[in-house]
């Protein structure tokens, strides 16, 4: 399946943009025909050439068994038009509640690059490579991830940065807080010397 519509290509070496704003992200996974996405709120770029991320996935998860399988995934940027299905993606476990996509109307897409789908409706998407680091993986539940490629919705992310002042509100991506509490990227402000 094509990429959605708005959607375009983010240079690698900007693809750090894509998260340093601290957002709640969306983990995508596959790996022999299981498929799975959960909410995460500890996620962050870690380094830019090439470019990688941190995030943190617990050993009970469904997720991270298919990540520790194919050794790959994906983080998928979501906004506050899918607030409800990222909460429903953080509360319900695939482990117990296998058709949790299908029952709370997730739908994905293909990646570019790797197994793991992209969720629709999220307004940033990085797809990466677990760079193996068994110590940090086991002891505190925290992968790396090189990206391979990574793509942003242009009405929202144009040259490199955010743009949320220009965007509709429904485009401003998820800060968690706890109990079904967000917050939305809100307002810009430029400080100069």
């Amino acid at each position: 399946m094509p990429l959605p519509e708005h959607v375009a290509a983010v240079p690698l070496d900007k693809a750090y943009r894509l998260l340093n704003h601290g957002p709640t992200v969306l983990v995508s996974s596959a790996q022999g025909g299981a498929v799975n996405v959960m909410a995460a709120a500890w996620a962050c770029a870690l380094d830019f050439a090439p470019p990688k991320v941190t995030v943190v996935i617990d050993k009970a998860t469904h997720t991270r068994a298919l990540i520790e399988g194919s050794g790959r995934f994906a983080l998928n940027v979501p906004c506050v038009a899918i607030a409800r299905e990222t909460l429903a993606l953080g509360t319900d476990s695939a482990n117990t509640q296998p058709d949790k996509l299908a029952r709370h109307g997730v739908t994905t897409f293909a990646a570019q690059t790797v197994a793991a789908p992209l969720v629709q409706g999220c307004v940033a998407w990085l797809e990466c490579r677990v760079i193996p680091e068994p110590h940090n993986q086991q002891q505190y539940d925290l992968f790396i991830g090189e990206v391979l490629a990574a793509w942003a919705d242009e009405r929202v992310f144009r040259n490199g940065h955010w743009e949320f002042g220009q965007a509709p509100d429904a485009l401003r991506t998820l800060h968690y807080v706890a109990g079904g509490q967000f917050y939305a990227t809100g307002a810009s402000l430029q400080v100069t010397l």
